[in-house]
C-alpha cells in the first residue's frame, strides 16, 4: 500500500534557544533514552510529583494559537501495518497529507517551562491544541476517526477524540505516546523554531481499540507511526 494523499501522525520535540522561549518550553516534552530500537518506544515512567513551593517557570508562551504545525513523516513499519489491515488511511478536517508526512495545524494551548535544575516535576508543562484536524482509517463499511490531538508535553502522550461510522466512541481518548530520544537540534525557520526527531507509537489502549473495531490483532502496542516535527511560529 502506498500512502500517497494519505496520512500519519504527530511531530513534537525539544530544544533550547532564545526565540526559544517557546521552543524551550517545548523542550522537554518528551523523555529521552541513550539506547531503544526505531521499532519500539521504551517503557514510560511517570514522573514523580514534587512540591512546586515558589518557584517560578523561566518561560511562560500562554497562547499557542499563533499556529504553525505538528507533522508526522510516515514510517514505513505503520505502512506495512496497514497493508496486513487492509485500511486506507485519509487526512481529516484541516489536516493534509503531502510528501510522506501528515500535518496538523496548532489552534492553540500554552506552555510553562521550570528550571530543569530545580524542583518542579515534570518542568515542562501545558498542552498543544490541534482542533479540527486528525487522520481516518478505513476498511470496507467500518471507518474509524481519529482528531482533535491533544499533547500533553510534561506526560509525553497524545490524546484525542475517536468515532466509529461517525458516532462518538471515545473523548480525549490515549492514542500515542511521543519519546524524543532520536530528537535533533532545534534549529530556526525564519521567525519559526522547528524541533524534529521524536518518534510517535501507537499507545496501548489505542491498539486494543482498533484491533477490536477492525476484529484483528495485528495492531502491536507500542507500533511505530512516524517521526514527529512541532513547528511554532515565535512571532
Amino acid at each position: 500500500m502506498r500512502l500517497t494523499s494519505r496520512p500519519s501522525l504527530v511531530r513534537a520535540v525539544l530544544g533550547v534557544a532564545v526565540a526559544g522561549g517557546l521552543a524551550l518550553s517545548l523542550t522537554a516534552c518528551y523523555s529521552t533514552s541513550d539506547s531503544e530500537s526505531n521499532n519500539t518506544a521504551p517503557i514510560h515512567r511517570e514522573n514523580p510529583e514534587l512540591p512546586e513551593s515558589e518557584a517560578t517557570p523561566l518561560a511562560v508562551v500562554p497562547d499557542l494559537s499563533g499556529g504553525v504545525d505538528t507533522q508526522v513523516a510516515v514510517d514505513e513499519s505503520f505502512t506495512s501495518a496497514l497493508t496486513l489491515l487492509g485500511l486506507t488511511p485519509a487526512p481529516v478536517g484541516d489536516a493534509t497529507f503531502a510528501d510522506g508526512a501528515f500535518s496538523f495545524p496548532i489552534t492553540g494551548g500554552n506552555v510553562s517551562y521550570y528550571d530543569p535544575e530545580g524542583e518542579v516535576r515534570p518542568y515542562v508543562q501545558g498542552d498543544i491544541q490541534h482542533d479540527g484536524s486528525g487522520i481516518s482509517l478505513s476498511s470496507g463499511d467500518t471507518v474509524v476517526e481519529l482528531t482533535n490531538f491533544d499533547i500533553d508535553p510534561g506526560a509525553s502522550k497524545l490524546y484525542g477524540d475517536v468515532s466509529v461510522n461517525g458516532e462518538p466512541a471515545a473523548g480525549h481518548a490515549y492514542l500515542f505516546n511521543l519519546w524524543g530520544g532520536t530528537l535533533e537540534p532545534l534549529r530556526t525557520e525564519g521567525t519559526d523554531a522547528v524541533l524534529e526527531g521524536t518518534t510517535v507509537h501507537v499507545s496501548s489502549e489505542a491498539a486494543e481499540l482498533l484491533n477490536t473495531t477492525f476484529e484483528t490483532d495485528l495492531v502491536p502496542d507500542e507500533l511505530l507511526v512516524g517521526v514527529a516535527t512541532i513547528t511554532v511560529a515565535t512571532q
